[in-house]
């Protein structure tokens, strides 16, 4: 017979640092996220009560190692109490909760898990020690979310769990989030609370930047001033990020901060304990003048350097990739880096790199002919395949940016695609691993809600709506492809973020919408039901003392053409469930009396809809207003011979023909072609006669958006052979400052068509003043209106 080793559970307190929370609302049965694969409710209830065991059949590290966890959360301060085989025979044990581990090979497998609760017992049975962990997380949420809070110490009453069966497995093996602690460091308190909040929602993976312009925080002993140099920048902290002016003579680096090798594997065994791994981030070739201003003999130039106190745009100081002193600085690098993190990953960075030094630099040009490379690109591929070669040595692998893609990828390199889904089709295609953390839905840096009630953010809009509705494996991959997709990834950067508090704000809850993502079945998924079982986590959250955000408290508004009777309608929503909407449609703000939706809304006629959350007949947030126009075109069928970016889709292919006219808030309701032009063709079904077409373009060159060219309308009865064919080109300045609205138009004399097509011709890449020289840029239109 195993040994069996048996845990009493008392009373409850979570490991974490906890405060008050509202009352719990009543709730369905189970509420768990991220959502399990399969879950049978069954009649009657287990209680959990002073008297109920923790038993565990075995020795196995894994299953030890869960048990005692299990059971320092349940019980208070006094820790574990181990009861020996003689005390549990001469007991009669009527209430116990088993843990067991049947070993499997496969990962997901291993992260997979099983649960059964009878009326007298829960077990929870795994093919490993991951999958063991997970499924505690499941029988916590299961529990009330008193769970997490200390006072029940001396409240403690018994707890009913439905009686059920759940299987479950994670879709993806790699579920992370990211933290950048360069641009602001952060206490490795702050470190161990935001992996607990990473494992809690089963997710696998933190990466954590440790180096960038703005600081250098690790210690590297072969390297010294790293830390004596790179981790401190002169205080510009009472001024906005893109404004901060360079260190002046004689001012002191005093901003900063690192880790030490200590701190480091103190972090790392902490993670491994909650089944995490971290993968650390080293920078190179760019983003890297935290180091450049300690070793500025790794540069092109030779400096003199310093740690960027703020906004560093572009990246043009970086790493020298035709000296060999570089190589042999990052190699030494990262071998004190390699022992430090088990992970079986090391990223690199490889973003941004600005390689105008390079075409200047002796020993790159050098280099490059030596290589037989042809352009800097290349240059670039090479300094990233020697790093992978070091690390392979090292039996590691290589992750970076999707821009280790140019000049061709490294062989066994990983891509983390984040300027959109390009990168990772592209990698997959070519047989290379993935992790999708597109800017638009895993970018948590983004503003979550309205901006006029949030704390400033980078720029971006990422609700929590978003988060969730991301795919991760692009439906342009075939089934074989799409098997390179390891998972995803939301990425904290911390230009705008100094606090734990704040990163916090910002993280939770779309973390925790993206962790159903990456575990969940994807057709298990669904934004209302999910929503509902957040609110659950909430009062988890509270006693956590965790700094969530309660999402947008916005109305958003759809559009669509109701073909049973030819009318134009308008759905509204809001992120938050159960919330009563009022509206009206004559341009009044609607108050407390106001019309509450219920279904959509008919509209007949031009109208100027304003809408809000109202609590106890109290408008809460901010009105949505939308000023939206019936015409010809209204909900009819758009053809896209040029798509449209998935950055900027707004309402999809009805957003040119769905009434609803941009501001100037460039985030919302506009369509980006990305370099693209934008031609369409609008079917109005049957011949109309036509006098007007206009459509309204957005001017912002600082976000990189240009007015078209020129844009060109034409008429077609077929939709083959077209005529009445006009230009009308484009008179404003590239130069000229935005956010400016242009509108293009055509007359006609009652000419009949059935279809319409436009035309707006791209610029194409931003012009040479710009910063963004040379890259694509964005064409954003709203509507085309057919009178």
């Amino acid at each position: 017979m195993r040994n069996k080793i048996i845990i009493l559970l008392f009373s409850i307190l979570y490991t974490l640092s906890t405060s008050g929370a509202t009352k719990e609302p009543t709730k369905p049965a189970l509420n768990i996220i991220p959502k399990p694969e399969s879950v049978r409710i069954l009649p009657g209830n287990f209680t959990l009560g002073e008297g109920t065991i923790l038993l565990i059949t075995g020795v196995d590290t894994d299953l030890v190692k869960n048990a005692i966890s299990l059971s320092r959360i349940i019980r208070f301060a006094r820790g574990p109490v181990i009861m020996n085989e003689e005390i549990k025979e001469s007991k009669a044990i009527t209430s116990f909760v088993e843990l067991s581990i049947t070993p499997k090979t496969d990962p997901l497998a291993r992260e997979g898990y099983k649960i059964k609760v009878t009326k007298n017992k829960v077990t929870i049975t795994s093919g490993g020690g991951p999958g063991l962990f997970y499924g505690i997380q499941t029988f916590l949420q299961m529990l009330p979310s008193e769970v997490c809070d200390p006072v029940t110490r001396s409240t403690f009453n018994n707890w009913k769990i439905p009686c059920c069966e759940i299987k479950d497995k994670p879709r993806y093996p790699y579920r992370g989030m990211h933290l950048d602690v360069s641009r602001h460091f952060f206490p490795k308190e702050f470190i161990k609370k935001y992996i607990d909040l990473i494992s809690m929602y089963k997710m696998n993976t933190f990466h954590w930047h440790l180096t960038d312009d703005h600081g250098w925080r690790i210690e590297i002993k072969k390297y010294p001033k790293l830390t004596e140099i790179g981790a401190w920048r002169v205080d510009r902290e009472n001024l906005p990020w893109m404004e901060r002016p360079v260190p002046g003579p004689g001012e002191k680096a005093t901003y900063g901060g690192f880790y030490t090798q200590d701190d480091i594997r103190e972090i790392v065994a902490y993670a491994n304990s909650k089944y995490v791994t971290i993968i650390p981030e080293i920078e190179m070739p760019a983003h890297c003048l935290a180091a450049l201003a300690a070793y500025p003999e790794l540069s092109c130039t030779g400096g003199p350097f310093y740690v960027a106190p703020g906004s560093y745009w572009p990246n043009v100081d970086i790493f020298c990739a035709g000296n060999d002193s570089t190589f042999a600085f990052l190699e030494g690098v990262l071998a004190e880096i390699i022992p430090l993190f088990p992970s079986r990953y090391i990223h690199i960075g490889g973003d941004e790199a600005e390689k105008s030094r390079w075409k200047t630099c002796p020993k790159c040009q050098s280099r490059m002919k030596s290589e037989g490379l042809k352009n800097e690109k290349e240059l670039q591929s090479y300094f990233i395949k020697r790093i992978e070669k070091f690390l392979i040595s090292k039996n590691k692998k290589l992750i970076g940016w999707d821009e280790i893609l140019e000049g061709g990828l490294a062989p066994e390199a990983t891509v983390m695609s984040w300027r959109g889904i390009e990168g990772g089709i592209s990698a997959a295609r070519q047989g290379h691993n993935v992790i999708m953390t597109p800017s638009p839905y895993c970018y948590f840096d983004f503003y979550q809600s309205d901006p006029s009630f949030e704390p400033k953010a980078i720029g971006g809009m990422t609700t929590l709506k978003k988060v969730y509705s991301f795919e991760p494996t692009p439906h342009e991959l075939n089934p074989t492809q799409a098997r390179f997709i390891l998972g995803a990834q939301g990425n904290l950067w911390t230009e705008y973020i100094s606090t734990p508090e704040h990163a916090e704000y910002m993280a939770v809850p779309r973390m925790i919408a993206l962790s159903e993502v990456v575990w969940s079945p994807k057709k298990a998924r669904n934004w209302d039901d999910f929503r509902e079982r957040l609110d659950v986590q909430f009062a988890r959250l509270g006693y956590l003392n965790v700094n969530y955000s309660k999402g947008s408290f916005r109305v958003d508004v759809k559009t669509y053409l109701d073909k049973a009777t030819g009318t134009m309608k308008a759905r509204l929503t809001s992120e938050q469930p159960g919330c009563q909407i009022r509206y009206t449609l004559d341009g009044n703000d609607p108050t407390g009396d106001s019309r509450v939706y219920e279904k959509p809304v008919d509209i007949l006629k031009n109208s100027y809809l304003k809408a809000g959350i109202f609590v106890d007949g109290k408008l809460r947030g901010k009105l949505t207003e939308r000023n939206i126009l019936i015409h010809k075109a209204s909900g009819k069928k758009v053809s896209y011979l040029q798509p449209y970016s998935y950055r900027y889709a707004a309402n999809g292919d009805v957003t040119l023909v769905d009434g609803i006219r941009g501001t100037t808030d460039h985030r919302q309701d506009w369509l980006g072609f990305l370099g693209n032009d934008m031609d369409v063709v609008i079917d109005l079904k049957t011949p109309t006669p036509i006098k007007t077409v206009f459509v309204t373009f957005l001017h912002d060159p600082d976000k990189w958006i240009f007015f078209p060219d020129s844009v060109t309308f034409s008429l077609s009865s077929n939709g083959k052979q077209y005529h009445s064919v006009n230009e009308q080109r484009n008179d404003v300045s590239q130069k000229e400052k935005g956010p400016v609205i242009k509108l293009f138009s055509q007359t006609y004399p009652d000419t009949p068509a059935r279809y319409i097509r436009v035309h707006a011709k791209n610029v194409g890449t931003c012009p040479s003043w710009h910063e963004g020289n040379g890259e694509p840029c964005w064409l954003f239109a709203d509507e085309i209106v057919v009178y």
